[in-house]
């Protein structure tokens, strides 16, 4: 599969579906839906993917019967489409005051100029719009219109599952305030979210100072190392932790053991050598 930007390197790029093909997955420009610049997508097999690159300079990925030396690597995570289309219908309903806005058809809302690419998400939008969006049909034809009740509901299911979830990550999560678990979900699902309106509304429904906090730089080691721990149990990923001086002794022990298995390769390449020789 070319790489977006056309570039000729080869990239390592690790998701979720490891049968994804040129046919069955591909690349798409689209608009982030926070910062409203434009970002590479993988769409395969109706899901859509945010790509993130990684670069580990000291380490080496094998790439079919040869080795990538600079560790370049792209990982594919899935990413609600939702977030993706919010944006989009939040413009097009063309909200004045306390008017609801408009209603329009999905192929227009989602029209937008120089970016071909939302056109292959036109399936996964009218299966997924409905639970923010109240809908009219007219004959054949369905009429969308995005629902602030509706959004501030979703947005409040999303912050409620990472609340759950962020203690089984690490300990630290699970010993402090629950009131900072729930800053610190807001802040994770505001990094796909815009400030205005929907950020602001959905503080202000959770009793949260408004603008949030943002999550502590420990806080993001965790995820990070927690997201670097299931690549490496697929055997495709043995980076270090870039944060060595905020490590926790848990964290240490999951370096130590990554670069013991570093010098295992090693050593197989020595013993391997002098066979050779």
């Amino acid at each position: 599969m070319g790489w977006w930007n056309g570039s000729d390197g080869t990239r390592l790029l690790i998701a979720p579906d490891s049968n994804a093909t040129e046919s069955s997955g591909r690349l798409l420009s689209l608009l982030h839906p926070k910062s409203g610049t434009t970002t590479c997508y993988l769409f395969n097999n109706g899901v859509l993917q945010e790509i993130n690159w990684f670069k580990q300079s000291y380490r080496s990925w094998f790439l079919g019967d040869y080795v990538c030396e600079d560790g370049r690597i792209f990982t594919a995570t899935p990413v609600d489409p939702v977030f993706m289309m919010l944006p989009l219908f939040q413009e097009a309903r063309m909200k004045k005051g306390d008017d609801p806005g408009k209603f329009r058809l999905l192929e227009e809302i989602i029209f937008v100029n120089g970016y071909p690419g939302y056109q292959y998400l036109l399936p996964v939008a009218e299966n997924c719009m409905h639970v923010v969006c109240e809908t009219k049909e007219i004959g054949s034809s369905i009429f969308f219109r995005l629902d602030d009740s509706k959004v501030l509901s979703w947005l409040s299911y999303k912050v409620r599952k990472l609340k759950e979830t962020l203690p089984l990550l690490d300990k630290n999560y699970a010993a402090q305030d629950e009131k900072d678990t729930l800053a610190d979900a807001v802040s994770i699902l505001g990094e796909y979210v815009k400030d205005e309106p929907w950020l602001k509304l959905l503080c202000n429904n959770l009793n949260l100072n408004f603008p949030v906090e943002s999550i502590k730089s420990q806080e993001m080691e965790v995820l990070q190392s927690s997201m670097e721990t299931n690549l490496k149990s697929s055997n495709l990923f043995q980076g270090k932790n870039k944060s060595e001086k905020k490590s926790k002794t848990a964290k240490q022990t999951k370096k130590a053991k990554v670069e013991t298995e570093s010098r295992n390769i090693k050593d197989m390449f020595s013993r391997a050598s002098r066979r050779g020789s």
